[in-house]
This record gives C-alpha cells, structure tokens and sequence, in this order.
C-alpha cells in the first residue's frame, strides 16, 4: 500500500510538472509536449508496469480498459491505422526492435583464416626459407621458396575470407527476414498483418495457441489461455493468464487456449528486447574436417620438426668436426684454419637443409585445395538455392543420411481448401451445395463453425469480397461456411459463449458452449474426424432426423475418413449436443469439462494441402542420393527418440556414421532430453 500511494504521488507531481514545462521538440520536429498532453501516462510508468508486473498498479489505472483509455485505444477496434499516429506512438514509447550487434569486418575474417594451425606453420617456414635463401642464394633468385609460399598461404586466406565475409553479409539479411515475423493485429476494428516490428503500444493483438507473445501487454479476454514462460523464467510449467494474473511477456508462447491482448511495451523496453539485444549468434565451433585438418597439420609439424632437428644435429656435428668435404674433395671446416664468416655461412647453408625438411613436410597445396573444394561446393549449393553461411558448412550438409522434414508449410503449400463435404450419409457435390440440407441442419453447422473457432472474418463496409484469419485450417473451414450462407456476426451477437476448450495437439478437438435461449445451450465439437467420430453416439441425417449410431453406420462413415485420408486430406468433423441451461454450473465457467460423450454427429469435410512443386523430384533426389528423408508429422514432438530409432541408428553398430538433418522447427519443437538423445548425430537445418 506504501509504495501504491508513493507512485500515486509521483504521478500527480508528473502530471503537474508537463503541465507546467514548455513544449519541447523531438528529434524529428514531431512536438513532443503535446504528445506527452494527448497520452496521460508516461514511457516510464509503463516501464515500470512491465517490469513489475504489479497488479495494485494496473488497478490504479482503472485496470485494462483504464489502461487502454490512457493510451487512446479500444480494446474491441484497436488504434487507428493511420500513419501519423503509428509514428507519434513510436517517438513517444519506442519501436518494437532492438539494437543489432556490430557485424564482423572483413579483417575480422582475415585473422581468423590466419589462425589456421597448417597456414601458421607454412608462413613461420615462408619466412625462414624466404631470409635463409635471400642470405645464400642472393636477393635476385633466394625468394622463390619462401615467395610461392606465402603466395600460396595469402592465396587461401584471401579465398576464405571473401567468401566467408559475403555469406555473412547475406546471412546477416537472411536473419533480419527471418525475425520479421508476420502477426494478426486489430486496427480500425479490422484484422490486418503486418510486421513485429511495426507493432506499437496500444495496438490489440489477437493470440492463439502457438503464437509468441510479440510484445509486453496486458490480457483483455481469454479462453484457457496458457503461456510457456520457460524462455524468460527458465521454468518449465505452463502459467494461465486471466484477469487476475493478465500481464504477458514478449518472446514467450501460447501454449494453450486464445485470447488478446493489449499492447504496453515494445523493442528494449521488455525484457525480451534487452536478452536479444545482448545474444550473439555465432558460436564458433569447428566441423569435423576442420578438426581432422588440424590434427593433420600438427602431426606432419611435429614429425617434420623433429626429423628436420635431427637433420640439423647430425650435420652440425658432421660439419664442425671435419667429416664433411667439398665438392672438390677438400675438408669444409678445419678448427683453427676456417674463417669465421666461412663457417658461419656453412653452418647457415645446413640450417637451410633443415628448414627444407620442413617445407616439404607441410603440405602447403592441401589447404588451397580443400578451400577451393569448398568454395566450388558453396557456389553448386547455392545455385541449388540453399544459402551456407560458411565454407566448412558444406563439408558437414555433405555428410548428412537422414532428413527429418515437418509437412505443413514445407513439403505442402500451407494453403488449405474444403473439397470434400460429407453430410451423414450422403458426399455434397459441389461441396457449397446446400439445397439438399434441411434448414436446421444447416443452421446448426453454420452455428458450430462460426462459434467454436479461432479466426475472424472481416466484412468491408463498401460490400467487397470478405477476407478470412486465423490458422489455414480455420481459415479454409470458414471460407467453406462463408459459401454455404454463413453471417459470422449477426450469428455471434444473436448468441453467447458461456466457455471455451480451445484445440490442442492432446485432445485433437476443441469445444465451445453456446447460450442459444433462456433454457438450452449447444455444445458444439470439431477436431480430427476420427476422435470426433468415437465420441458419437448418433447422427444427423441431410432431412433433420437424428438416428442412432449403429456399428454398420460407424464403420461407413469410418471407410469415408479413410478414403480421403488415403487422397492426403485432412479430415475434420463437426459434432454437437444439447444441454440444458440448468445443468450448467453457476461460477468457475472456464473449469467446466464440457461433454464430450453421446454426441450427434453434423458431417465432416475433407481440406487438402497441395503438394509444394518440386517436392517429388527433391525426394526422389535424395533417395537415389542414398539420403533418407523422413517427414514430421504432429504440432508437438516430444521425443527424438523414436526419430531416431526409426532411422536406425541408436542401436546400430555403425552409429557414429550416421548424421540426421533436422528441420528447424522440428528441432524446436523437441525437448531437452529428447535433443540430448541425439545431439552429436544431428544438423539443425533452417
């Protein structure tokens, strides 16, 4: 309470102080006074919101909708979308992004070519055979050795560095797109996407169960919205979000469950923006071949030195104790007689022998030779439109047996259509044809459709064609609803949600209870139409009948999710119940496991994905290749195990051989102790 009433002063004294000083100009002559007079809370005081995370604060604003009346935004319509306001809202609280670190410079490439254990060993031996040659032989024809030394040692630092300095420039672009992640945002009371980066404090952003919360905000509405904080916190459990505990953190994800939220804080005035700001992405660990090179090079310097001191020994010894001759037959040195600028310039020649021992050893064709095959292959895979960040990274993709590929979005379109509908006992052709349904059949499926989902439908004003968001499934399911007569707002407000199961990977169907009079609600189903499919206990003919469900009948209707399977469709079926008012529970809404029993079946549509062109011939590619390629399915892989096990190679004797390339979102998907099971056999891809 003491520190609620000491913030409520300072706000006061704040307030009283803008009043008071003079209008100030920001760095792009936007007044900065009037900006601070249009939006009566500060930068400061929603940092500090933020990173509190105070709910005694946020109910001294007047809770959510307090807030959002400060920040002059509606919590149902969002923001304007116009220009000048997006900019105002930037000067005065920040953009959504974060400093980027320094990229390296092409000096920064060059050390590290030159830190190369084999091109170290070649130059010291450059250097000496370029001063000993040059002191025997004369400076006209002494720098040959030591000349195409070096230029064969700069000749491979000028190769690696070049090419590694211009992948990193276009992988630093590869990233920057990467990270521009597109989100659903609620301007002008219409759904639009646009950039992460675009987002400002007091925008309203629907949520969904795999989203990443884009930035700090404060929950509006919600329906079993779980978050995974593990990101920020480092624990593991999941966190609901209700209006008890509302306030969201950026960079964390949705777990379960949908809602929105409104925007307080963007770009490094969230804990997300500063832990991005202060990451470093390279990790600088050697490949295999680099390894094996330098484990190379250091036997060969160790073997050549040690013959050439030895060399070196016997000759000295040879040399100074007479038992060398000239070529004339004369003795080279005698103690005592030989001058010392003669003995000296002996001595020198046989260092010279040394030093030769060496050179030869060190194979200096074997690094330029590699860097070259490297580069050749970086050029081919690039032509191939695969983009490697570095020379070495197509030695380790070469060594690759498995790929392990996710299919939405990545062997398929992600572009889903309805186009198959199955009516109980009857296939619609064409599948909007709604002639042969009977008004109550129809109006209970179009009231499933529109209720018991996640997307929205916008209706432009000047009568244009509707647009559709949300999942592709959703969104195909909608598009498909729209065709049959579907009026997605005049059903909502006609109706009330009394409490929502939202879809999840566990449950393969997600529920909603609808308020449809003042003493029945429906519940209404939709999910994968084999799960669907056993919790029915009847079904809903094409005239309005109901029947019981009879094993004949369940095996029909079995033998049709079949064959669309079999067509590659994903088969989604739509199942309701009624329920009396009565029988609902009075408080706690959200904790109501809703029916899932003795339901009656409305139909089941067939979505398909289209194959992404080129897929085929790719997997035909790596298969003639002796690669396996292994396709992902499920939004949630627990375990690498079975991956793993499936390719063969955790109880294998050859294990060691094999490499699996893992998509990136496959990877991420994983948990800890399933990338431990496989972590030195796999390449992250993407």
């Amino acid at each position: 309470m003491t520190r609620a009433h000491a913030q409520v002063i300072r706000a006061v004294f704040l307030f009283k102080q803008a009043g008071q000083n003079e209008l100030g100009e920001s760095y792009d002559g936007t007044e900065f006074g009037s900006l601070s007079q249009r939006f009566p809370i500060d930068l400061e005081k929603l940092v500090m919101l933020n990173r509190d995370r105070d709910a005694i604060m946020l109910q001294e604003v007047g809770g959510v909708s307090g807030l959002s009346d400060l920040l002059k935004s509606n919590l149902d319509r969002g923001i304007n979308s116009n220009e000048d306001e997006l900019l105002k809202r930037r000067d005065l609280f920040g953009a959504n992004t974060y400093p980027r670190k320094k990229r390296k410079s092409i000096w920064r490439f060059v050390f590290e070519a030159c830190r190369d254990l084999t091109l170290v060993i070649l130059m010291v031996a450059a250097a000496i055979s370029l001063s000993l040659g040059m002191a025997t032989e004369g400076v006209k024809d002494g720098w040959y050795d030591g000349g195409s030394i070096f230029f064969a040692v700069f000749l491979v630092i000028f190769v690696t560095a070049t090419s590694d300095y211009r992948q990193s420039l276009q992988f630093q672009h590869l990233n920057e797109e990467k990270q521009n992640i597109q989100v659903e945002v609620i301007r002008g009371g219409k759904r639009i996407g646009t950039s992460i980066f675009d987002l400002v404090v007091g925008d309203v952003v629907p949520l969904k169960i795999g989203d990443q919360v884009p930035a700090d905000g404060v929950l509006i509405s919600g329906h079993s919205l779980a978050i995974d904080e593990s990101s920020m916190t480092g624990e593991s459990k999941i966190v609901h979000k209700d209006q008890k505990a509302p306030m969201l953190m950026s960079g964390c994800k949705v777990a379960d469950g949908y809602g929105s939220m409104l925007v307080i804080g963007v770009g490094t005035n969230t804990e997300w923006g500063m832990l991005m700001a202060n990451l470093s992405e390279d990790i600088g660990e050697e490949t295999p071949l680099q390894v094996r090179l330098n484990g190379v090079a250091t036997l060969i310097g160790v073997v050549g030195l040690s013959v050439a001191g030895v060399v070196l020994a016997v000759l000295w010894l040879r040399y100074f104790t007479g038992h060398s001759n000239n070529p004339d037959g004369t003795t080279e040195f005698v103690a005592g007689t030989t001058g010392a600028k003669q003995g000296f310039m002996g001595a020198i020649r046989i260092f010279t022998i040394a030093v030769t021992i060496v050179v030869v050893a060190v194979p200096e064709g074997l690094p330029l030779a590699v860097t070259l095959t490297l580069a050749y292959s970086m050029r081919k895979m690039m032509r191939d439109k695969a983009l490697v960040r570095r020379l070495s990274s197509c030695e380790t993709m070469g060594s690759a047996t498995t790929i392990c590929s996710d299919k939405t979005g990545t062997l398929t379109l992600n572009k889903m259509t309805v186009v198959e509908v199955y009516l109980s006992e009857r296939k619609l052709n064409p599948c909007d044809n709604t002639g042969l349904m009977a008004s109550n059949v129809a109006s209970l499926l179009i009231e499933g459709i529109a209720q018991n989902t996640a997307g929205a439908v916008f209706l432009p004003e000047d009568g244009g064609a509707a647009e559709v968001t949300g999942s592709p499934t959703e969104k195909a399911i909608l598009s498909w609803g729209l065709k049959i007569g579907m009026d997605i707002n005049d059903l909502r407000s006609k109706s009330s949600v009394l409490c929502v199961l939202p879809f999840n990977s566990v449950k393969k169907c997600g529920g909603v209870a609808v308020q449809v009079s003042d003493d029945y609600v429906h519940i209404h189903w939709k999910g994968a139409a084999e799960i669907v499919l056993a919790s029915c206990g009847s079904w809903l003919s094409i005239d309005g009948s109901i029947h019981p469900m009879s094993s004949d009948k369940y095996n029909e209707l079995k033998r049709s999710i079949d064959g669309m399977a079999m067509s590659s469709l994903r088969c989604i079926a739509f199942a309701y119940c009624p329920w009396e008012l009565r029988m609902v529970p009075k408080e706690d809404l959200d904790k109501w496991q809703l029916p899932e029993d003795n339901l009656i079946l409305l139909g089941m549509v067939g979505i398909k994905d289209p194959c992404r062109p080129g897929v085929r011939d790719a997997v035909q590619l790596c298969s003639a290749a002796g690669v396996k390629v292994r396709m992902v399915t499920g939004d949630n892989v627990e375990t690498a195990k079975a991956i793993a096990l499936e390719c063969g190679i955790l109880n294998a004797n050859d294990a060691a051989s094999e490499t699996i390339v893992i998509e990136g979102k496959v990877f991420r998907e994983m948990s800890e102790t399933a990338r431990e099971e496989v972590a030195d056999k796999i390449t992250v891809m993407g």
